[in-house]
């Protein structure tokens, strides 16, 4: 009797899927026991097999010298599994490499299909990818088309994609399930959705990749437009669903007929632009066809956007990222922050629970965003309490409707329904008057500096002008200059010798609106270019600042931080503001004190503005405890270097 071989599963799995790009790579069955279901064995020295699941035949998967695998093959059997078990379809039913002939002399196999109950007609083609591999949907269409499949499911482990060919229409539906033996696919679209049963983890990328591949492209539509209407709906039939449903049922799902999803999810977006104004025009509408939107919404439909965790509210936010980048915003001198900068800058001034925190530039509200985490993590270890921070405690000005979209919708999600992210021109104390200021004006007269004098009081209340923050954080728009009169008479960096000065970019006129929306001993950071700090011209800026708070420290950062999007040389400027009781205007000026100064060397990017990641004594990349890469900049050891600097000081917000 022939010698069993001891299962060596979990050792493979873990030496294939950890220490690479392809760390993590089995989200999709991570409620499988993968190492109880599959069987692993080194049938030759140093080369390990996996029983195959299908026929008993050994397949090969790893060679531990070479270090060389085929992780695509774990998937197989994984779907294998999943088919059999999971959906009740018969192994007999099932076959895998089939040859599939798209022409003269032109072949191909497939992974897997699934038989129809006459085990001839195919039903359902899998195409199965190593889980670093993004690319193959276009295969799975061909497969379809080939083998006149109705479903054909592209899996690489983290993510999958079903694809619904509703012969004989032509066109590539979508699913966001397949059915189960004794099911009919249009069973699916009878399925009622609660609230609870959705999940809270997933790749929005990887979600709003498809969507633009399979249902926007070309629509003629604005991708973006689109895709934050449809997430919009989507946010409040959560709300809904959570608050005032029975059962907590959902109602954003495809539908059998794409009318009806459209209908449905439409009226899901109109209604969400009343419950938060500030978003769209109230005469907007979805302006994707039906069958478009019948494509997107089951990438949607099953993940949960509402109480997911701080990993998620992280993806979501680089997902966010990753779709603005597809936003042509050079023009205006806008470009996200790398969320390396913005952690630094929140971990040096150490927001409190209870402090106020803006940002009068927020774009897609990364600086509050991580400010949310940071008190968070440090701070907050209730639920509830987070949440009413972020409800409370975290406000954004914007004008540019995209990016100000990004933020709402991310503090929608980490306010559990509420935002305090307005449209408004930061800089133009104009703009805060009228019936369309409103809502902003309401949602900040509490925090309106009181002054002495009445008059000035009373134009305050106006003006919104001065503001009594906490905590600043923003990176400004570079690009542009200010030559409009009525704007530049409301800044002193704005006049010279009684009269004004020709032009001044917006980012100086920025520094000054920063420093009156915070409380005396307020504290802020800044993103500037480096000649704010260095040219001779820009001496009356230096000047002006010293007279109004206490620089705690400026960090240059490397020329490639903000690459591709500017080359613009940056540094970062830490300020308190001087408290009431402190010294005189002229004597602050002169005040001799400590400044923390530092370079950053290493900026996380190369030249070209892709991501460098670290890299252990081997060569390999190094992963966080949540099997992203790290990448390699020095911003946390400066940040640390700091806050040794700022108790050493006894600055009062790191007492």
């Amino acid at each position: 009797m022939p010698t069993i071989k001891p299962n060596k599963s979990e050792e493979i799995i873990n030496k294939i899927f950890k220490g690479r790009d392809l760390y993590y790579g089995l989200k999709e069955f991570d409620k499988l026991d993968i190492v109880d279901i599959l069987y692993i064995s080194e049938d030759e020295p140093h080369r390990f097999y996996i029983k195959d699941l299908k026929s008993g035949n050994k397949k090969f998967v790893y060679d531990e010298e070479k270090d060389t695998s085929k992780p695509e093959e774990i998937v197989r059997q994984l779907w294998i599994y999943k088919l059999n078990k999971l959906y009740q379809y018969p192994l007999d039913r099932i076959e895998t490499e089939k040859s599939v002939h798209f022409g003269q002399n032109v072949y191909a196999r497939t992974d897997i299909i699934v038989y129809k109950k006459d085990k001839i007609t195919p039903y359902i083609v899998v195409e199965v990818k190593n889980p670093s591999e993004k690319k193959g949907v276009d295969q799975l269409k061909s497969y379809l088309s080939a083998e006149g499949c109705e479903i054909g499911i592209w899996s690489n482990g983290n993510n999958k994609v079903i694809l619904y060919r509703p012969y004989p229409k032509e066109y590539q539906d979508s699913l966001s399930d397949i059915p189960k033996e004794d099911q009919v696919i249009d069973d699916l679209f009878e399925v009622k959705k609660v609230w609870t049963q959705l999940d809270p983890r997933f790749d929005f990328i990887h979600i709003i990749d498809r969507i633009r591949e399979l249902a926007m492209a070309g629509s003629g539509a604005d991708v973006f437009e689109e895709i934050f209407k449809i997430i919009y709906a989507k946010l409040y039939d959560e709300k809904l669903a959570r608050e005032r449903r029975e059962r907590q049922e959902v109602i954003f799902r495809k539908y059998q007929d794409p009318q009806k999803t459209y209908d449905v999810i439409n009226e899901l977006f109109k209604s969400a632009i009343k419950e938060w104004p500030d978003t769209f025009e109230l005469s907007e509408k979805i302006r994707i066809s039906p069958d478009r939107l019948n494509i997107c919404v089951p990438f949607l439909e099953v993940i949960r956007l509402f109480d997911t965790g701080l990993a998620e509210y992280e993806i979501i936010d680089s997902s966010f990222e990753y779709l603005i980048t597809e936003v042509a915003k050079g023009n205006k001198g806008q470009y996200f922050t790398p969320r390396y900068v913005i952690k630094m800058c929140v971990k040096m001034l150490n927001p409190k629970p209870e402090e106020n925190v803006i940002d009068p530039a927020c774009g897609s509200g990364g600086f509050l965003l991580h400010a949310m985490y940071y008190v968070w993590e440090n701070y907050l270890k209730n639920a509830s309490a987070q949440r009413d921070y972020a409800g409370k405690h975290l406000f954004g000005l914007d004008f540019d409707d995209n990016m100000r979209r990004i933020s709402q919708a991310l503090m929608l999600i980490a306010g559990d329904g509420k935002h305090h992210i307005f449209k408004r021109n930061s800089l133009d104390a104009r703009d805060w008057q009228g019936t369309e200021a409103e809502d902003s004006r309401h949602a900040l007269r509490s925090l309106l500096l009181p002054l002495e004098n009445p008059s000035d009081n009373k134009e305050n209340q106006l003006t919104f002008r001065k503001l009594k923050f906490d905590v600043l954080l923003t990176n400004p728009p570079f690009a542009g200059e200010n030559p409009e009169q009525g704007l530049l008479r409301q800044y002193d960096l704005a006049k010279k010798n009684g009269g004004l000065r020709n032009n001044v970019e917006r980012h100086i006129l920025f520094i000054e609106r920063s420093l009156d929306a915070i409380v005396p001993g307020g504290r802020l950071a800044i993103v500037l270019p480096q000649g704010v700090l260095n040219n001779t011209n820009m001496e009356y800026v230096r000047n002006w600042l010293f007279g109004k708070g206490r620089i705690l420290a400026v960090v240059g950062l490397h020329g490639n931080t903000f690459k591709p999007h500017t080359g613009t040389k940056t540094s970062v400027l830490f300020l308190q503001k001087w408290e009431e009781k402190d010294l005189s205007a002229e004597a602050s000026a002169k005040a001799d004190y400590p400044i923390f100064m530092a370079v950053s060397k290493k900026s996380g990017k190369d030249s070209s503005g892709e991501y460098v990641y670290k890299k252990d004594a081997n060569g390999n990349y190094v992963y966080d405890a949540n099997g992203r890469k790290v990448l390699d900049h020095d911003l946390d050891q400066i940040s640390d270097a700091f806050i040794k600097f700022a108790k050493e000081q006894d600055f009062s917000f790191w007492r």
